[in-house]
């Protein structure tokens, strides 16, 4: 089976770019962009070498596993275009949805699986990491700024001893391919692009968003550099960033940073 954009991205307008391997999507479509390439296009692999989290974290995808990347060029400034990266997650949990359909039913009885956003840009199952999101962007010479959104979903394996313990869709028992889950993204992409509509409608998005969001309520811990924010999880205000209620009552805005739940937030994040 070869890589295919669903019918709504197709009707779109997007085009795709497959790789048999790849160091990195993201790279890849950014390099494109400096090459003239003004998208919308999707760039995907099952196998990816030197993939980047944030804070440049390695995320290599074995083959067998998805690697997509969507590269698209705008008028919006960088603040903006970092809100895209909520719509992503929520397209990205779309699409896990519809592709576990079938293993939900095959797992009667059992737990339902439940895909949440844990901010800023990972899905979680079961309190272990499935996907990891990173967003970028760059000015362009001839103007407008390529924006280019890519997640890695572990669909066969999944890394050990990462920072938050991960898991796999084949451990979790959906048994699907990286091209079903990629095609169902690209069409699940097209409708959330339309509701995110260049920021304007990230509103909107930050409600669904907070619908899917793991912690919400919470005891949360969030640490920055060598400082550490805790309380609970209130929210996420109109720019993407998370609120936490502090002890004292205050509501914190926290702009980027490690995120922990439970039991470790009550440790400070150690």
């Amino acid at each position: 089976m070869t890589f295919s954009l669903g019918p709504r991205a197709t009707a779109a307008g997007y085009r795709l770019i497959a790789f048999d391997r790849a160091g990195s999507t993201n790279a890849e479509a950014m390099a494109h962009a400096r090459q003239g390439e003004r998208g919308p296009t999707w760039f995907v692999t099952t196998e990816q070498t030197a993939g980047r989290g944030r804070r440049q974290r390695a995320w290599v995808a074995p083959r067998g596993n998805l690697a997509s990347s969507v590269l698209e060029v705008m008028n919006v400034s960088p603040a903006v275009a970092a809100t895209m990266g909520f719509a992503f997650g929520l397209a990205h949990e779309s699409a896990l949805q519809r592709v576990s359909v079938e293993a939900k039913l095959r797992l009667a009885g059992s737990d339902q699986l439940q895909y949440l956003l844990k901010w800023p840009n990972d899905i979680l199952v079961r309190g272990r990491k499935l996907c990891g999101l990173l967003v970028e962007a760059e000015a362009m010479p001839d103007g407008g700024l390529a924006v280019v959104a890519g997640i890695g979903t572990n669909i066969i394996a999944a890394p050990e001893g990462t920072p938050t313990p991960a898991t796999s869709l084949a451990a979790l028992g959906v048994h699907v391919g990286a091209e079903e889950l990629f095609a169902a993204l690209s069409d699940a992409w097209v409708e959330f692009r339309g509701i995110w509509d260049n920021g304007r409608g990230f509103a909107e998005i930050r409600t669904l968003w907070l619908q899917r969001a793991a912690g919400l309520g919470e005891k949360v811990a969030i640490q920055s550099g060598s400082a550490t924010v805790e309380g609970i999880f209130d929210t996420i205000d109109e720019t993407g960033c998370l609120i936490v209620r502090t002890a004292d009552g205050k509501r914190t805005s926290v702009a980027a940073g490690e995120v922990y739940f439970g039991s470790a937030a009550s440790l400070g994040a150690a």
